[in-house]
């Protein structure tokens, strides 16, 4: 008797280990494969401050700016006026400090039904569309998906995400990029190429 309850252990041993070996591989795989990176042909380009067509960057390019907002957006035309008055005031004020400091802000308007990008775009032509650019969907991908499509737009060697409600209060992103910084030699949002 006893050694049929050492066999039947054992055999639940094996059977756990089996069944952990078995969730590792299927985590390891469904974790590294990232969901395709499509683009609709018309989210290829976003409209300059003169309303002229240009392409895209790229994640993969080298970064040109210190710091990239990625802002999702979706009916909020609204709220977003004061969020981007309280980002770029900051912003700006921050380049006065520091002229090496380097900025820009990507509003991804993710297929809003008001006039979401219209308002964005009023800020590219009072900033520059170098500051300020405009991703516009042509679907609603959901705030992941138009944060993930800022993010592969983006120029900039730091990336941060902030509502377009105005959730984030922009003081604050030196206290999260000293924080950043204390957590090297991890890249936690630094781009790496």
């Amino acid at each position: 008797m006893a050694s049929l309850l050492l066999q039947l252990a054992g055999l639940v041993v094996a059977l756990a280990a089996a069944a952990l070996i078995l969730v590792s591989v299927i985590a390891f795989i469904t974790a590294t494969k990232m969901p395709p990176h499509h683009r609709h042909e018309e989210e290829k380009f976003f409209l300059n401050a003169k309303g002229q067509k240009e392409t895209l960057p790229s994640i993969w390019d080298s970064p040109t700016k210190q710091l990239s907002v990625v802002v999702p957006s979706y009916n909020e035309e609204k709220r977003l006026p004061v969020m981007m008055d309280e980002a770029l005031n900051y912003l700006e004020e921050r380049q006065k400090q520091d002229p090496k400091f380097t900025f820009e802000v990507v509003v991804v308007d993710d297929g809003s039904q008001d006039q979401t990008s219209k308002v964005a775009l009023k800020y590219s032509q009072k900033y520059g569309s170098d500051k300020v650019r405009v991703v516009t969907l042509v679907r609603n991908r959901g705030k992941g998906g138009a944060v993930r499509m800022g993010v592969f737009s983006s120029r900039g060697e730091t990336i941060l995400m902030a509502d377009a409600d105005g959730a984030t209060k922009f003081p604050d992103v030196e206290k999260l990029e000293k924080g950043l910084s204390a957590l090297q030699p991890w890249p936690v949002s630094k781009r790496t190429h």
